[in-house]
């Protein structure tokens, strides 16, 4: 540690001001100060991560790129409104030790198949690309349960070509991130409600554990561990729950 020499007729205190570094509870290594980018910031995931990441101390800055203003007012906060299809206009803004990406909708809010593919994969891909182009050494996917490039359901097959497609970028850290079905606040989609329920009681009666519901909270907590921890790998249920609950 470095101490300037005092200047003349200065006070010398006894005491020096030592500022420790925040340690990881698990590692107990100094965790260094952290730029994080977010895809996907106004989604249930995401509005979890957002609020997680301002609350981290080791978080210095945070960009978010949307499509619409989510109205977060935090110093930490950058809020980028910015047209996935023009990707010229904002790549160079893409700066920061990280990648959280957890964008997604379904097919009836994308109003098609092809607009649904569009938002989930080629903005996620395209996203990934230019972050890696621009140095951006992590990449954090949100994928699905069951993702498979050759499974033969439409959904699965989307989120398996595209954790396919992110694994080829030249990222230095990967971490991909399969949850299962979702537990989110203040939910309007019939259809998850009902699985999630189906699901539950199916958990109650001692089945399908490995695919028991899970809050959208613990996504976003097991997400910031493995930026801080760098663990590149792809992450089922079971490791998401042991990793985002602790």
């Amino acid at each position: 540690m470095y101490v300037s020499p005092p200047t003349p007729h200065s006070h010398i205190s006894l005491t020096p001001n030592i500022q420790h570094p925040t340690l990881h509870p698990h590692t107990q290594h100094p965790i260094p100060s952290m730029r994080a980018i977010i895809l996907g910031a106004t989604g249930a995931i995401g509005k979890d991560l957002v609020q997680e990441l301002i609350n981290d101390d080791t978080i210095e800055q945070i960009a978010i790129f949307v499509r619409r203003d989510p109205g977060i007012n935090n110093e930490k906060v950058t809020t980028h409104i910015v047209d996935f299809d023009q990707s010229d206009e904002w790549r160079l803004s893409v700066q920061g030790d990280v990648v959280f990406s957890c964008m997604g909708t379904t097919r009836k809010a994308a109003g098609s198949k092809e607009n649904q593919y569009k938002i989930d994969y080629t903005y996620q891909y395209n996203f990934a690309k230019i972050a890696a182009e621009q140095g951006v050494p992590s990449f954090i996917l949100v994928s699905t349960a069951m993702a498979n490039a050759n499974s033969h359901f439409f959904y699965t097959k989307m989120k398996g070509e595209l954790e396919e497609a992110i694994k080829q970028l030249p990222f230095q850290h990967i971490s991909i991130l399969r949850p299962p079905a979702l537990i989110r606040k203040n939910t309007t989609r019939s259809s998850e409600k009902l699985s999630v329920s189906i699901l539950q009681f199916f958990n109650k009666i001692g089945l399908l554990q490995s695919q028991r519901p899970m809050k959208t909270e613990v996504v976003a907590h097991c997400m910031v561990e493995l930026a801080k921890t760098e663990k590149s790998g792809v992450f089922e249920p079971k490791d998401i729950f042991k990793i985002g609950e602790r």
